[in-house]
């Protein structure tokens, strides 16, 4: 068990084969109802990768960096950002495209992306998700490259992209307050 343990792509194929033991135990057939819950699952997986990565981001990196010493900074530049963003910038694109494949498995894409009465708040929430996708693809990313120095960019240049790439960031740590709201309020009463 430590083998397994010791290495995260072990533990993580260890958990997709007890999910897949899991799954025979109650298999009850591969109809709409098993392909909805199987997105809506994948869903949850990629959203929480996600925005846990935005939460460690914002509530752990961040804050933390000014308190690292000079010297061991690159270590973090070097190898956690960039990993912690390849995880982070995957899961972005995971998540709405599962979130809106379940949502035509539902019968409720289009309604909810035009914010029609009875999917108004899952569609609040599917526009926050995407608005939140495209800030990482496109301001987020682009800029922590050249912060990182993935792409060449002088010190002035990656200072700017440094505070333009925090700031993207915490727009959406804080959207993703609202977003969660309307997920889980959908299915639980808080809907309008």
């Amino acid at each position: 068990m430590t083998k397994i343990l010791e290495n995260m792509y072990k533990a993580l194929g260890a958990g997709v084969v007890l999910a897949f033991i899991v799954f025979l135990l109650t298999y009850h057939g591969l109809d709409v109802t098993f392909w909805s819950f199987f997105v809506r699952w994948l869903h949850v997986l990629s959203g929480i990768l996600w925005i846990g990565l935005l939460w460690y981001f914002n509530m752990v990196q961040i804050p933390t960096m000014p308190k690292i010493p000079a010297e061991l900074k690159p270590a973090i530049g070097k190898y956690i950002a960039p990993e912690a963003l390849f995880w982070f910038r995957w899961a972005a694109i995971a998540t709405p495209v599962t979130g809106l494949v379940l949502s035509g498995l539902n019968g409720y894409g289009h309604q909810a992306l035009m914010l029609q009465e009875g999917a108004r708040t899952i569609g609040i929430g599917m526009w926050l998700g995407l608005f939140m996708a495209a800030n990482v693809w496109f301001i987020i990313w682009p800029n922590q490259k050249r912060a990182l120095g993935i792409v060449p960019a002088d010190d002035a240049a990656k200072a700017k992209s440094a505070r333009i790439a925090m700031l993207g960031s915490r727009a959406n740590f804080m959207l993703s307050l609202p977003m969660l709201y309307c997920m889980v309020a959908q299915q639980n009463g808080g809907a309008w």
